[in-house]
């Protein structure tokens, strides 16, 4: 951690303090950690898990129930990968890890045609590895950090993009039933960690794989966020509040509402007034 000035050191208490808040309180919100868990943290080299690693760590200390951590990264073989990076930051800390080493650059390279965007195919390979993965050493939650920000982006990038009414959950069981995946950071601003890499100066590692992409879709959701955020602020929290109060009965969707059998409550024993104008 870099050193602070008394200022500095105040806020980054400030900020740690909601950081612990919020993953707490998310945590709670959908029993994402039990008794006896054994957590697969997944770590990218970004801020984000960085951060989740950290906050996770400093929680269990402080836990009512005992729970493991194992912190895992998956190494792509992105040319220039520097590998020795996240090694060397966990040998550091008192958690277990796993360094994975899987070429699916190569395979993504190979498939994907250049100048396309490369992020759908690159994180389904790499979930699938991290997925058996973690039945291989019995981990019984994986922890993913995405964070709120990420979230509100999934919903407008579904519903633009997709036509489909949906986001990210906080906690998710996967297709094959084998895997219960948890966001942790799903409370957290990403300007919150952010701030939180700075003053814990993490060894960032950029994922270059698909290099700056600036026409992606998510960074044309985040700009267009990011400019409601200016002209309204609070509205990101105010959208992820929404994610959270969901009322099916004012959608359009018949497998989550029975539109067919709605019925209006009228009295039969009441008859037609004898007088044509009646004065409501």
């Amino acid at each position: 951690m870099r050193e602070l000035s008394r200022k500095e050191r105040t806020e980054f208490n400030k900020l740690q303090k909601r950081l612990r808040r919020n993953v707490g309180n998310a945590i709670a919100d959908y029993s994402m950690i039990e008794a006896g868990d054994r957590v697969m943290v997944c770590l990218s080299g970004g801020k984000d898990s960085y951060a989740m690693l950290d906050v996770l760590m400093a929680l269990r200390s402080s836990a009512p129930v005992d729970f493991e951590l194992i912190a895992v990264n998956l190494d792509q073989k992105q040319p220039g990968f520097p590998e020795h990076v996240l090694p060397a930051y966990l040998e550091a800390l008192d958690v277990p890890y796993y360094i994975l080493e899987k070429d699916t650059y190569s395979v993504v390279r190979s498939v994907i045609p250049e100048g396309k965007t490369t992020c759908g195919l690159c994180s389904r390979l790499r979930r699938g590895s991290l997925y058996g993965f973690a039945a291989d050493i019995g981990a019984t939650k994986i922890a993913l950090g995405h964070h709120r920000d990420d979230i509100v982006e999934t919903l407008f990038l579904n519903l633009f993009f997709g036509g489909s009414l949906k986001a990210m959950p906080p906690k998710l069981l996967s297709d094959d039933k084998r895997n219960v995946v948890i966001r942790p950071m799903a409370y957290c601003k990403e300007k919150d960690l952010v701030a939180y890499a700075d003053y814990k100066a993490f060894p960032i590692i950029p994922c270059n794989l698909c290099g700056s992409q600036e026409n992606l879709q998510r960074v044309q959701i985040k700009q267009m966020l990011a400019d409601w955020e200016r002209q309204y602020p609070g509205r990101t929290e105010t959208i992820f509040r929404g994610i959270c109060n969901v009322a099916p009965s004012q959608l359009a969707d018949t497998a989550l509402f029975d539109f067919s059998n709605l019925r209006a409550e009228v009295d039969r024993d009441l008859h037609l007034p004898a007088i044509r104008v009646v004065n409501l």
